[in-house]
């Protein structure tokens, strides 16, 4: 095996220690060629597709990438904003944010975001940390729910980089946050500084995004923790069971995935005389395609479509003060026993070693 070239090492290196927020990606514009370089990184991914690769090779070059990004583009353009991709954006200003968070109750460490797909890539970002000195990383994937289609992804990509580095630093990586009461806590108080401007609904649909039905069988905990997470934030909310419903999106293929599917139950509801649904997305921490495109446009198209008469969309954690509070709390959890201070400036050091230096003379 081939190692990259890397920085010599160093006696006497102090510990330095960095956060690597990671979601999932975007492409660097709303066009079809940049579609086609994301989606043909992103659904080549096995975690992301259980298919075998022979067989997915064929039907993901020789149809998904011929047709699929031209279309995707146009959804792109349509939620795109004018610093760029809608993840992008959010994700960079949670990274910032919670810096200045941290940095302000004490913890001193480097905090960066990477990509899962697209830029800027985990192994660009890790390999600039390592150029920085730092030794000691923790990986925060932005999914509170577990899902080998995500999380695992992210670690998968993390051990690939490491795989080709001589001196890997520590590393620590975060699995799960479904359950965190600082996490619920701001969902909630998301949907309730929404009601209290816009009032209360008929019906909250919580839409998680879906994944294959096979996978809770093969023993993912992803289902399991989306249902926690509502039943959570549901209590947090003391919404009676029959003022809820959550619900599975951005189902992909013809293979069963996880039940109920959103779209149809927006339909069934404003069928059933349901006059007013608002829908919140707890498993994104970020707006993004899947939030403001699928469900702020096309679930509310088919949901008015259907006889409804209401349809809001309570925006993601996105850089809510309470969200960037409780992932300030949970990373400082994992980050228990390294080194987090700042490290002492040289300069300063041998001004204090020359006085102790002196006081000894003097003694």
């Amino acid at each position: 095996m081939l190692f990259q070239n890397e920085p010599s090492f160093r006696h006497g290196q102090p510990a330095k220690t960095a956060v690597l927020l990671c979601n999932l990606g975007t492409p660097d514009a709303p066009t079809a060629p940049a579609l086609r370089r994301y989606l043909g990184e992103f659904l080549s991914d096995h975690r992301v597709v259980e298919i075998p690769k022979p067989i997915w090779w064929l039907i993901l070059h020789g149809i998904i990438l011929r047709t699929r990004p031209a279309k995707s583009a146009q959804k792109y353009a349509s939620v795109w904003m004018k610093e760029g991709s809608p993840l992008k954006v959010w994700t960079e200003r949670q990274a910032t944010l919670l810096r200045g968070f941290l940095g302000q109750r004490g913890t001193q460490v480097t905090v960066r975001y990477a990509m899962r797909y697209g830029n800027p890539s985990i192994a660009s970002e890790l390999d600039k940390l390592k150029a920085e000195g730092v030794t000691r990383i923790l990986i925060v994937p932005l999914y509170p729910q577990y899902s080998g289609t995500t999380t695992a992804s992210v670690c998968d990509a993390v051990y690939s980089w490491a795989a080709k580095v001589r001196a890997i630093p520590e590393l620590r990586f975060i699995n799960h946050y479904h359950d965190d009461a600082g996490y619920i806590a701001a969902l909630a108080a998301r949907v309730q500084a929404h009601w209290k401007t816009h009032g209360r609904p008929d019906k909250l649909v919580m839409s998680f995004h879906g994944v294959p039905e096979r996978t809770l069988h093969l023993g993912d905990p992803y289902h399991c923790e989306c249902y926690k997470t509502a039943r959570l934030l549901a209590e947090a909310l003391r919404l009676p069971k029959d003022a809820w419903q959550l619900t599975f999106q951005s189902r992909f293929g013809k293979a069963k995935w996880l039940e109920p599917y959103t779209e149809p139950t927006l339909v069934a509801l404003a069928q059933s005389g349901i006059k007013r649904v608002d829908v919140v997305c707890p498993g994104f921490t970020s707006d993004c395609l899947e939030t403001l495109e699928e469900i702020a446009q096309e679930a509310r198209e088919a949901f008015m479509h259907a006889g409804g008469k209401e349809f809001n969309y309570i925006p993601c954690l996105n850089d809510s003060p309470d969200w960037i509070a409780a992932l300030a709390r949970i990373t400082e959890q994992h980050l228990q026993g390294w080194p987090t201070q700042a490290a002492p400036d040289e300069n300063v050091l041998a001004a204090s070693r020359a006085a102790a230096l002196a006081l000894g003379a003097k003694q």
